[in-house]
Formats: structure tokens, sequence, C-alpha cells
């Protein structure tokens, strides 16, 4: 983090309107990524983004140490995400744990293979679907995943080595299919 950075922080947290606005624009993207990915669902994900900006907003003054604000930040939006999934499922699984088809709520024109994506992500745990989604649809550099997720380097290439292991596993199949 460069100092200007941490300037737009530490304005932020003082309660400089234009600072906490850049900050939106920077990481609202990398809160819908975390959300969407415990949520698997697009709605919902924009909910828990604008609820974690107005939450970070009125607590601002919590954060001491303004290199911390992005985790911090990203904290609120995974445990909102949370709740929300908690929520959910009000209804009691049955003794296997299955694991809910996204294929319901896949878009209507998404293709077999996109809903076979869908599905290989929803089958992973929640760090790694979100390390997944941060690293390869974000295209965010590590160093930025592990300040999020609150991962050292090496157990960030771990979770994401098994995550990909795991949808290669799961898409085999479908890839074949392809060719």
């Amino acid at each position: 983090m460069d100092a200007s950075e941490r300037e737009q922080y530490r304005a932020a947290i003082h309660g400089d309107r234009e600072a906490f606005e850049m900050i939106i624009r920077t990481h609202s993207r990398t809160l819908f990524a975390i959300a969407y990915g415990i949520l698997q669902n697009r709605e919902e994900a924009e909910d828990v983004v604008q609820d974690a900006l107005v939450k970070a907003w009125k607590t601002r003054w919590r954060v001491r140490d303004p290199e911390k604000f992005p985790a911090w930040l990203a904290t609120i939006a995974r445990h909102r995400a949370h709740d929300i999934f908690r929520r959910r499922r009000t209804v009691p699984l049955s003794t296997t744990d299955e694991v809910i088809e996204p294929s319901s709520t896949a878009e209507p024109n998404s293709t077999e293979l996109d809903q076979q994506l869908r599905s290989a992500l929803a089958a992973l745990p929640e760090l790694h679907r979100a390390a997944l989604t941060l690293r390869y649809f974000e295209e965010m550099d590590y160093r930025s995943i592990e300040n999020i997720l609150g991962l050292s380097n090496g157990a960030l290439r771990g979770i994401l080595g098994r995550a990909l292991a795991s949808m290669r596993k799961e898409l085999r199949p479908a890839l074949a299919s392809l060719d």
C-alpha cells in the first residue's frame, strides 16, 4: 500500500466523504465477488455490498490502522453474506449434506457449460470459492487477495491449487465433450 492510498483510507476514517467514495469505487467489485462467492445470487450480493458500505461508513472510526481498512471492509461483506446465507437455509437439509445446485438460479439463456461451471464453483468451500473468484474472475494480484482474505501467501497458493484441482475434476467430463 502506497502513501496516497494510506492517506485516502485515513481521510475516509476521519469522515471525508470524497475519500470514502473513492474507496467505494475501488472496492465495490471485490466486495461483490466475495458476496457472490458465498451467496451465488446477484441481487443478494448487490444488497450485501450496499449494506457493507453503509455499515463501514457508520463504524469507520473503529479502524485504527488505515492499512487494514480493505480487509476490514471485506470482513464486513463476508459476515453480512453469511448472515443472509444462514437466513436462507431455514429449511433443514436432509441428513446427507447435499449441495444446493445453482442451476435453478442460473440465467435461462446460459449454456450447459456455464451451468456446470456454476455448479462446480458452488461445490467448493466458501474460502476456496472466494479466492478463486478474486484471482481468476476479478484478476486480483496475490497480495491483494491475501490482505482481503487474511491469508499468508502459502495458504492462498494452497487454497487456489486445491480449488483448481477440484474444478478440473468436476469439469473434466464437460470439457471432454467439447473436444
